[in-house]
């Protein structure tokens, strides 16, 4: 059937534009000579990433250790949970998905080590760890020097852990005022990566992965330096409005949210039946990606989402408002596309107009 047919909200993938998408950052990490493993946090569902792995990719990243679960029950068996994983319930967990298939996941201090020891106390197998390294995000990860080599060292005495390898994410390029700066932001960032596996190998450790990430600045085609074994985008199978921002165009934006008109109660005042939990709040403010509202309405260049509710969306254009009616309905391109998957339970795939499949969001609510 035709795409507005569809009740609403309803969250709209282009096939052909995702593909697309997939085959492009393929292309780049092999020209690159690195391993793509793309962050499944942003589509949260296992056919698309048995997807990415039939198109090249070599295993996969989550956020979670939820998602690790619905993944490897999918036929996922490399998976690396970027993210700091504290709590025993979910290193008994780890430790069981380590049974049947390659499971890593991050680390960043000696009071988690200690937990993940005793965690994989008596195991077969030993916990399979990268180290991350902090690298301008402001977020989790090591940050000193000293503080990595005191680490290295504990780890040493740690008999049933793994050091794999370290990884980063540049999350501030998203900030960056330009493509220029997010250049400088990707080369920093992965001297301070490499600089830190450095002192690994002085150590006495052989890393296997020096792993980075982040869509932005691995979309721009920008060098990998030589050492880099692997990189980790996730937003570039979808794109966003942020994302269009910073590569200058809409057209490698494949999600879309589709939305019916159900008011015009102002000559200037549009409001559609998706609200924040079907569209979020998230403004993105900062930088080259930075956009105007909260969503833009596709085929409307400068008209976007100005305010929601929990079920409504509020535009204000005189010229869109003329041009639509209740009942008509229209697609908007959400600022952040991460967050706004995880409110719909299924994806509905279009091609050429029509809907040809629909997805499971089965990562969807896997927060744990």
């Amino acid at each position: 059937m035709n795409y507005l047919e569809l009740d609403t909200p309803a969250l709209l993938i282009d096939k052909d534009i995702m593909l697309s998408n997939c085959i492009r950052m393929q292309d780049y990490a092999n020209r690159c000579n690195v391993a793509l493993r793309p962050h499944t946090k942003t589509h949260k569902m296992s056919r698309l990433a048995l997807l990415q792995e039939e198109l090249g990719a070599k295993g996969i990243t989550v956020a979670k250790v939820g998602e690790a679960e619905v993944m490897a029950a999918k036929g996922l068996k490399d998976i690396f949970i970027a993210n700091e994983i504290v709590g025993e319930e979910k290193l008994r967990r780890i430790r069981k998905l380590a049974e049947t298939i390659d499971i890593s996941f991050g680390l960043d201090s000696i009071p988690q080590a200690d937990m993940i020891e005793k965690a994989f106390e008596g195991s077969s197998k030993q916990a399979v760890v990268l180290i991350e390294i902090e690298v301008g995000e402001e977020r989790s990860g090591v940050i000193e020097e000293a503080a990595f080599i005191e680490l290295l060292n504990h780890l040493k005495r740690c008999r049933n852990i793994y050091l794999k390898g370290v990884f980063s994410h540049e999350g501030h390029s998203y900030a960056a005022e330009n493509v220029e700066a997010c250049r400088e932001i990707h080369l920093q960032s992965q001297k301070r990566t490499l600089r830190f596996a450095q002192l690994a190998a002085d150590t006495g450790f052989y890393l296997e992965t020096i792993s980075i990430g982040s869509t932005p600045s691995l979309m721009h085609d920008f060098p990998i330096l030589d050492g880099i074994t692997e990189i980790r985008p996730g937003t570039y199978i979808f794109m966003d409005a942020s994302q269009g921002n910073a590569c200058g165009s809409y057209e490698r934006n494949a999600a879309t949210v589709l939305t019916t008109v159900i008011s015009l109660p102002t000559p200037e005042r549009v409001i559609t039946d998706v609200g924040a939990k079907g569209l979020t709040a998230q403004a993105r403010s900062k930088g080259f990606t930075a956009t105007k509202g909260l969503g833009l309405i596709k085929g409307w260049p400068g008209v976007n989402i100005h305010t929601v509710y929990d079920e409504h969306a509020i535009i204000y254009n005189k010229e869109f408002h003329d041009s639509v009616k209740v009942g008509d309905k229209v697609e908007i391109i959400p600022n952040h596309i991460c967050p706004v998957v995880n409110l719909h339970e299924t994806a509905y795939i279009i091609s050429k107009g029509e809907v040809i499949d629909e997805i499971p969001v089965d990562c969807r609510g896997k927060l744990k």
